[in-house]
């Protein structure tokens, strides 16, 4: 609950996104690790601690101006104690464990507007003589935070999207559950990618072992063990990726024409295949239950000790689905063992074609501006030349 009422209130998660530690316990707002200097000029770390005024679960403008503190009574950068601020020196028990042993009172005309700028005032003053003598130390320390359960996906909070205020843009993602068919190299950089998103559910297809060939184009850093133990490739990576988000669904199964239901709740797919027969009757079966996808490729040729090749990503959505059969950008053949074999990727491209997939994703979810709408990227390595193609055809 703590996480949600920060979440919910501007004062209180201004405070977090700017990096302050931030916890609400026992109706107190505390900021942690605020600088200070003590009596010996040593910096040292306290918390400060603020009553929370709220009416329900909505901040209002604070009670009181005094604030408590847990730490030694802060000095000057010669060590005089800061008495401007002093209002008392003794030991108070808040509960729930918050014990403090001093507290002040500094009140500016007509008192504190929110709880941000209360506590940001005190910050000020108690770090400033710290930082005279480390100009290195600050109270803005960005610490990792654990989510609220029932709140969001993620195991600790997104402060990227908050610090950069897109969070209303990633609602756009919250509802989808995607799956991801073949965690390859291109897979599993998809996931990885998608890892990041506040999708409902990822689903892993995939019933290869993930070898020692994969850790060179694959996201991450598997140890010799790991490898020694020849893991699965959709438990290795939802053991991997579980450490950052809840709901990823692992399915030790290729999709083929006798499991095709399981997409069925499925509000997006990536195919991340090399095998092209096997996905005419899974394009088939999404196109029949209107499900949009996405299908990526590489091409890579080794010619005069040089690698040529490209890079594409075909999208079929409910508006442009002709493409794929009309011009043939799903391969339908080929990507058998021994070709598979042949295949050279490469970490980076199979990173670039995963990007490049997810951006698409991300436009077709309203969150990047499409005016153009491509359903056909193709990226050339030789000019390093993107080309878009097969927009929707406009109405009559």
């Amino acid at each position: 609950m703590s996480q949600q009422l920060i979440s919910r209130n501007p004062d209180l998660k201004r405070l977090r996104d700017e990096g302050y530690d931030v916890e609400v316990r026992a109706n107190h707002l505390l900021v942690k690790h605020v600088p200070y200097a003590n009596a010996k000029r040593e910096v040292q770390f306290g918390t400060l601690v603020s009553e929370l005024s709220l009416a329900g679960n909505v901040t209002t403008k604070p009670g009181t101006h005094v604030a408590h503190f847990m730490g030694e009574h802060p000095c000057d950068s010669l060590g005089a104690p800061i008495e401007r601020i002093r209002h008392q020196s003794e030991q108070q028990d808040l509960g729930n464990g918050i014990v403090t042993q001093h507290s002040f009172s500094s009140k500016p005309n007509g008192g504190y507007q929110d709880h941000y700028e209360k506590m940001v005032t005190y910050v000020a003053i108690l770090s400033a003589p710290a930082r005279a003598i480390d100009p290195g130390v600050t109270a803005t320390t960005f610490p990792a935070i654990q989510a609220d359960s029932d709140d969001s996906v993620f195991v600790y909070l997104d402060t990227a999207s908050s610090r950069a205020g897109i969070s209303c843009l990633n609602a756009k993602l919250e509802g989808d559950c995607v799956a991801i068919l073949g965690l390859g190299g291109t897979g599993s950089y998809v996931l990885d990618l998608l890892a990041k998103t506040p999708v409902r559910e990822i689903h892993l297809f995939d019933h290869d072992i993930f070898s020692q060939h994969n850790a060179f184009r694959s996201p991450g850093a598997p140890s010799l063990q790991e490898l020694q133990s020849q893991p699965r490739k959709v438990d290795y990576l939802q053991t991997q990726y579980s450490r950052m988000r809840r709901q990823i669904v692992a399915h030790d199964c290729f999709v083929d024409g006798s499991n095709l239901d399981q997409l069925n709740d499925m509000t997006f797919v990536f195919l991340c295949m090399d095998d092209g027969e096997a996905k005419r009757p899974i394009v088939a079966h999404l196109e029949a239950e209107n499900i949009p996808f996405i299908d990526v490729g590489l091409g890579v040729q080794c010619i005069d000790s040089k690698l040529f090749g490209i890079v594409r990503v075909t999208t079929s959505t409910p508006m442009q689905r002709s493409h794929v059969h009309e011009k043939g950008r799903v391969p339908f053949t080929g990507g058998g063992t021994n070709e598979y074999c042949k295949n050279i990727q490469i970490a980076d491209l199979n990173a670039l074609n995963a990007a490049l997939a997810v951006i698409k994703w991300k436009k077709v979810r309203g969150f990047y501006a499409d005016l153009e709408q491509e359903h056909f990227s193709a990226y050339t390595i030789d000019g390093n030349t993107l080309t878009n193609e097969d927009n929707p055809c406009p109405p009559g």
